[in-house]
């Protein structure tokens, strides 16, 4: 006697139809490919955050700053792409794994192209041609994705061929001359943050709220690691480099202590709750990249600081203090906007906010990155004795 899986039809080239997944499917979890994929943006952020490091302690800030703001964009908006459409059409299969990793080698292209982007002429070819790799594997997948898409098959469509478009124009910014292409660069990155818009409009893709806020919670714990490893270098400068190792021993400590808070506020309210609808799901998509790129900031802000202990910034105190306060405060006000302020009582929602504004002031105080990791864990403290109002209902 035949079984019923030994008389059903193989699937055609071993693929799986690429059907909307089930949005309260139980256990939904991360899966290993979903954890190799982001082990190439750890390569990509720490890049960034390197380059961002050495322009502020050149004194280059402005360039610097705008240099990682277009960088991280690239970073964030190919993981970000890829996370949102795993949620939904995730398969699996040997097509949907060589694509996935086709993705992986155009990010470690474009972490080949990102110093370039901080030289005084700006050479974004490699970095733009990493990106566009990526963002036609995605093509690809939204195009497989429309041949079982049903209710949804429009919106796969208008996906595939927005990001198609956007990719063309992004490749045609390559022949323009240097000084005109940042105003090109700013509507193309508008153009890219409108093709979700648009796309959902036309049909709902339907997202997982626990995989997905796994899967940013799993990005966060990536940039914070950065913070870690510039609290690394700190303790490693102090023991080969360094006569007076007090200081540095001392900036490992805080930082370490200060990521350790930064993790414990993130991670405070249950993010799934943030995404019941299309607008808070793109708010929050959208909101992260302020948290991601503080975040991974904040780790070149160490960087700097260990530089002007060692005399060798362009900056000098306070003001390079600020390399490190702002990215924090940034990262404060980007959760309590996305995650804690709709879970949170009148205490905690003036808490953050007046934290956040304390640190950014901390520069002027003789001792700013002491008062900056007491101040976040003062205000940890607020968050264990208040807990989120979903977690009380």
């Amino acid at each position: 006697m035949t079984t019923p899986a030994e008389t059903s039809p193989r699937p055609r080239l071993r693929l799986t139809p690429m059907r909307p997944r089930d949005p309260h499917e139980p256990h939904r979890a991360a899966s290993s490919l979903e954890l190799f994929f982001d082990l190439v943006f750890v390569v990509a952020i720490s890049v960034a955050s390197v380059q961002l490091h050495h322009a502020l302690s050149a004194g280059h800030v402005l360039h610097g700053i705008v240099s990682f703001a277009i960088v991280f964009f690239a970073i964030w908006w190919a993981w970000m792409n890829f996370a949102w459409f795993a949620t939904s059409f995730d398969t699996d299969d040997w097509l949907y794994r060589v694509l996935t990793i086709v993705q992986m080698g155009g990010v470690l292209v474009l972490a080949a192209g990102i110093p370039a982007v901080f030289d005084e002429h700006a050479d974004f070819t490699v970095m733009i041609a990493g990106y566009v790799v990526m963002r036609l594997a995605m093509v690809t997948q939204w195009l497989r994705a429309s041949r079982s898409a049903g209710r949804l098959r429009r919106a796969t469509l208008t996906y595939a061929v927005g990001i198609a478009v956007v990719q063309a124009l992004w490749l045609a910014t390559m022949l323009l001359p240097t000084e005109v292409r940042p105003v090109f660069i700013v509507v193309l990155v508008a153009a890219e943050l409108a093709v979700p818009v648009v796309a959902e409009r036309t049909g709902t893709t339907p997202w997982h709220p626990h995989h997905i806020t796994e899967r940013y919670g799993l990005f966060t714990l990536i940039v914070l690691g950065e913070s870690l490893l510039a609290s690394a270098n700190a303790i490693f400068e102090a023991l080969h480099d360094s006569e007076d190792v007090a200081p540095l021993i001392g900036l490992g400590v805080l930082a370490l202590i200060t990521t350790a808070a930064l993790w414990w506020i993130y991670f405070w309210p249950a993010h799934h709750h943030a995404i019941a609808t299309l607008r808070e799901s793109i708010g929050y998509g959208y909101g992260h990249y302020f948290i991601f790129a503080a975040a991974a900031a904040f780790s070149a802000g160490i960087e700097v600081e260990i530089d002007v202990l060692g005399g060798e910034s362009a900056l000098e105190a306070p003001w390079a203090s600020f390399a490190y306060t702002i990215p924090i405060a940034v990262f404060l006000i980007g959760v309590w906007l996305v995650a804690i302020r709709p879970q949170a009582d009148r205490v905690v929602n003036t808490a953050i906010p007046v934290t956040a504004l304390l640190v950014l002031v901390d520069p002027l105080i003789p001792v700013p990155f002491a008062l900056t990791t007491v101040l976040l864990v003062l205000l940890v403290a607020v968050l264990v004795w208040r807990p989120p109002v979903t977690a009380t209902r």
